[in-house]
């Protein structure tokens, strides 16, 4: 009977996963918002006359108030003091705030409003940013992509918010067991998103025959109210959980503004917070420009318009097979009959086959790139089980530094050589982008389980907050960069699907042979000063 009273929610691993899925799910939504606009960059080019340096200054907007108004500290406190739940809702309402004001930007309705107006007068010079050559907004930048870019700020506050959240509610429901597992789930589900958003974006803003790239945005704002649901729905499931566990949201002691302190002094935190800015701002700028990159290296047939493979029920059939891929990917991890085991393997194989097929009949650089995250989906698990048994957590971010090396100096120098052979260059892009996409399977699954074992428990949320505000100095920083380098090194070039990517390329190529000297020192640091970061996170 004593037992009965004790067992609590996250004691039932139904109930635990249940509420991961509700968090992932969240993401997964926030995910398609965050690259709505990535895969249409042409066409917003075309429709709304964003350059690529207008382009990648409103992407990189999406960071602007967390690394410069300091926004995500004071979400980690918030989230320190006012708990998982209070933290996700607010997310989920600033997110859907900043999204509606994006959507506003873009509609047809912008165009020679009172608004359009003015923000073709106004915030033109932003002192020291400008001189830096790093503002948020300039002289000559489109109107729509100056309001873009502010509603993107406040969708950015309300998205990495909602990042931290997440952490801290998995670490709140997994502590002792599952978390690298229950982490990497997390990150490869949310990661679906951008599979989800390179697929349909451009689905929304053709559909009908008529380009219209409003209609990409609205589908990502009814996604944000799907993810507010999501965490509200977590609100009262995290509630249930501490009734029964009968103590106050989060901690027994109370949080304070000296326990910062106890994180500033860690080496071992500071050797992961840079590994996570250097991870990061090598993937999340590059999928914002990685439809285009493939679109200018490879070599694509534009399909008539009453073709077979260029028909909306072929894109939703391809989008149903990525999910098979995804799931049973997924699921070949926790079958354990052979039998079953084997069998989802080949239906997902076989399955990735067939998505991959399809890619290249449709002729379609935002469907091949959509394959980004499902190697990631079926090791993820594999890599998280490891880490939670077998630890090696250090290890693998140095394997996951040199696969980024690799990638991407393959895209800068052996998939343009491919450009007049359509199969060939189309094989190299799919081994490439699925290699990636594992890669980062690692950062999840091996990174964010480290920090609970660097600083207390009750400031984990202020870690958190801090690991993810360095994170988008990159985040704001290379989007912006890599605009900026395409439009320098490539003057004079007007069609957007004939530039020249190598430079961005080697240089984000550079932060993962940065990442890699990192990751030896942390081995290193680990290893003097027993942080426990090769240590299992389950302990037999």
């Amino acid at each position: 009977m004593t037992e009965k009273i004790k067992t609590t929610l996250r004691d039932s691993a139904g109930m635990r996963w249940t509420a991961l899925l509700l968090l992932a799910l969240a993401m997964f939504c926030a995910y398609i918002f965050v690259d709505i606009l990535s895969p249409i960059k042409e066409l917003m080019q075309e429709q709304r006359g964003w350059d690529s340096t207008a382009f990648g200054t409103m992407q990189g907007s999406e960071t602007f108030l967390n690394v410069f108004i300091f926004f995500l500290i004071f979400a980690g406190i918030i989230l320190d003091k006012m708990g998982v739940r209070f933290t996700a809702v607010l997310s989920g309402a600033v997110m859907l705030a900043g999204a509606l004001i994006k959507y506003y930007a873009i509609s047809d309705s912008f165009a020679g409003s009172a608004l359009d107006v003015w923000f073709t007068n106004n915030l033109n010079h932003i002192p020291v940013f400008e001189q830096l050559g790093v503002s948020s907004f300039y002289e000559g930048m489109p109107a729509s992509a100056k309001v873009a870019a502010c509603g993107f700020m406040i969708f950015g506050c309300g998205v990495e918010m909602a990042g931290i959240t997440v952490s801290r509610g998995i670490v709140k429901w997994f502590k002792g067991r599952e978390m690298a597992l229950a982490m990497g789930s997390e990150m490869a589900l949310a990661r679906l998103g951008v599979a989800t958003c390179m697929i349909f974006s451009p689905f929304f803003a053709k559909l009908g025959g008529q380009v219209n790239v409003s209609r990409s945005v609205a589908f990502g704002v009814v996604l944000i109210c799907i993810a507010l649901i999501m965490f509200i729905v977590y609100f009262f499931m995290d509630k249930k959980l501490d009734s029964q566990t009968g103590e106050a949201e989060e901690k027994d002691e109370p949080f304070k503004i000296s326990d910062l302190g106890k994180i500033l002094t860690s080496m071992g935190f500071w050797l992961v917070a840079l590994l996570c800015v250097l991870y990061y701002s090598a993937i999340f700028p590059f999928q914002k420009y990685a439809v285009n990159m493939l679109q200018c290296n490879l070599t694509f047939t534009e399909l008539p318009k009453d073709s077979f493979w260029a028909s909306s029920s072929v894109t939703i059939v391809q989008y149903v097979i990525m999910l098979l891929v995804a799931a049973s990917a997924f699921m070949f991890n926790f079958m354990k009959k052979k039998a079953l085991k084997y069998t989802m393997l080949t239906i997902s194989i076989l399955s990735l086959v067939i998505y991959c097929y399809m890619g290249y009949m449709r002729q379609s650089a935002e469907s091949i790139f959509a394959v980004f995250p499902l190697l990631a989906v079926g090791i993820t698990p594999i890599l998280g089980s490891y880490v939670d048994h077998k630890g090696k957590a250090a290890s693998m971010l140095v394997l996951g530094s040199l696969l980024l090396i690799f990638c991407h100096l393959t895209f800068a120098f052996v998939l343009p050589e491919f450009k007049n052979s359509q199969v060939g260059g189309v094989i190299v892009a799919y081994i490439t982008i699925l290699v990636l996409g594992a890669s980062f399977s690692l950062v999840p699954a091996s990174l964010w389980p480290s920090v609970p074992k660097l600083v207390d428990a009750k400031i984990i949320g202020s870690a958190y907050a801090l690991i993810f505000w360095i994170q988008n100095i990159g985040l704001w920083l290379f989007p912006l960069l890599i605009g900026k380098v395409l439009d320098k090194t490539n003057v004079g070039v007007t069609d957007p699907t004939q530039l020249n990517y190598t430079a961005p390329l080697i240089m984000l190529a550079g932060l993962g042979a940065v990442a890699l000297v990192i990751g030896l020192i942390l081995k290193v640091v680990d290893k003097k000063k027993n942080l426990g970061l090769e240590e299992p996170n389950i302990k037999e």
